[in-house]
């Protein structure tokens, strides 16, 4: 069984997500880690626990969500897992921190591409990979069954949804990715987002005022 913990980093306070089995096998989910100290503080955490981080996924490679990508790459060797539509948004991220104030160092390397349908193992644990297009082009999220949690970037929020005006971004796409992807899941199902509280498949579907009204 995975545990999970999550970490709020960046001026933008994006949800970073470490998700490790019984056998300290650790992978890290969207890593935004901006400031040297949050740098430390997930380092702290990882070592700590007597973690290996073994796998590094993004959900989607908006600057918030890959802060951290080279410094994983250059702490732990692991390249970034995206989705083949994501590829020139991480391009693009580098430019996206210059035009938000925010520069840093993006990572300029080789990716290992996502493919909706197939499952991301960590040990004996698998998660599922979904396309949730919409917010980004290429968004992915991440479900794990036995746990049942989905941690699915910047697709849903409690109460509020992600914002589409960005390059790549629809409004109907992302709404058919929450009714298709999110809410055929069991409502019990927590969600986990890249922004804010965690919630549920079951509150959004009856609370939601971005989706109810579609």
């Amino acid at each position: 069984m995975l545990t999970i913990k999550s970490f709020s980093f960046n001026p933008l306070q994006e949800n970073t997500y470490l998700l490790y089995n019984e056998k300290k096998q650790a992978c890290i989910i969207d890593p935004g880690c901006y400031f040297e100290e949050e740098q430390q503080t997930l380092t702290s955490y990882i070592k700590d626990n007597g973690l290996t981080l073994i796998l590094l996924l993004n959900t989607h490679c908006h600057l918030d969500h890959v802060f951290g990508n080279k410094f994983i790459f250059e702490t732990w060797d692991l390249v970034p897992h995206i989705h083949e539509k994501e590829k020139p948004v991480l391009k693009f991220a580098g430019q996206a921190g210059e035009a938000w104030g925010l520069p840093f160092d993006n990572y300029e390397g080789e990716v290992v591409v996502l493919k909706e349908g197939e499952k991301i193992t960590i040990g004996t644990d698998q998660l599922d990979i979904l396309f949730t297009p919409g917010h980004s082009p290429g968004s992915v999220s991440f479900y794990y069954e036995p746990g049942g949690f989905v941690i699915g970037g910047d697709v849903l929020f409690s109460g509020s949804i992600g914002r589409t005006d960005l390059p790549g971004g629809d409004f109907h796409t992302l709404i058919n990715s929450i009714q298709t992807q999110f809410f055929t899941l069991p409502d019990n199902t927590k969600v986990y987002p890249g922004h804010g509280p965690m919630t549920t498949i079951g509150f959004e579907k009856m609370n939601n005022p971005f989706v109810k009204l579609y």
